[in-house]
């Protein structure tokens, strides 16, 4: 029952703030982008429910639309990070010996450092764009895919239908392809629920700090970052795009505890 809860739960969150980013044009009040100076810091009312920021431009707005840059950065750093897992955590998995000594060793330096440090380090190299988010936080995002999939691989490659396969004269890319890998998707799509989470705060970040989605382009963290000087004299340009942060983070983590009972329930808790 707790697990069907909790499918129900965060994938109808997620669901709701996916239909509404996706929306987003028709569902706005205004432009995003549109400037009342005249307006700046004006507290929430019937035409702008989430008030305006110091630039005039409604809350509401730039939040309907800053969701689709989280979204899109979140979804995309975790696609490009279990691609990679996948294939570097198999071929380690299933090649063994100074492959998999080697592949493990590299996955080492990179966990010996906080993946957020090695983001803002690139993206201060990079050029802030959507595209350089996503490429700083896969180079990190990829590792623990990999040893997840190492481990899956390690445990599946002496079982007898990879034997079978083997003896029926399969490649090891087959044999990685079609009875590996499928074998792992499980405990890889809960990971990648909850990972999704992890981009999406860490994005949120990187444009708290400035070194993410630029302005004018709307971003829940640059918003963030532009509220924090009114926090006292107009806290609603930081409450509303903290709680769609709080919102998305809550619901993809509840629909990966779901997904991890129900797709492998030795890990239910």
């Amino acid at each position: 029952m707790r697990r069907d809860l909790s499918i129900y739960l965060g994938g109808g969150i997620i669901a709701l703030l996916l239909i509404v980013t996706l929306a987003a044009p028709l569902l706005s009040p205004q432009d995003p982008y549109e400037m009342e100076l005249a307006q700046g810091l004006a507290a929430p009312e019937a035409a702008h429910p989430f008030g305006r920021d110091k630039l005039g431009r409604d809350i509401l707005s730039r939040v309907l639309h800053g969701g689709r840059t989280s979204l899109t950065v979140g979804f995309a750093a975790v696609s490009v990070s279990v691609l990679l897992g996948v294939i570097i955590g198999g071929i380690a998995g299933y090649l063994g010996g100074v492959w998999d000594e080697a592949i493990m060793r590299v996955t080492d330096v990179f966990l010996a450092f906080p993946g957020i440090l090695l983001a803002i380090a690139l993206m201060s190299v990079l050029a802030p764009s959507l595209w350089n988010i996503v490429i700083a936080l896969s180079v990190f995002g990829w590792v623990g895919y990999a040893r997840l999939v190492r481990a899956q691989v390690l445990a599946l490659r002496e079982r007898e239908f990879v034997t079978a396969a083997l003896a029926a004269g399969a490649t090891p890319g087959r044999i990685l392809t079609r009875h590996l890998f499928t074998n792992t998707i499980s405990p890889v799509i809960v990971e990648a629920s909850i990972g999704m989470a992890g981009a999406i705060l860490a994005e949120s970040g990187l444009s708290f700090l400035g070194l993410g989605i630029q302005p004018p382009e709307p971003s829940w963290g640059a918003m963030l970052a532009e509220g924090r000087d009114f926090l006292l004299v107009a806290p609603h340009l930081t409450i509303y795009p903290g709680i769609a942060i709080a919102l998305t983070v809550m619901g993809l983590n509840v629909l990966g505890d779901g997904l991890r009972d129900l797709l492998d329930p030795t890990q239910k808790r």
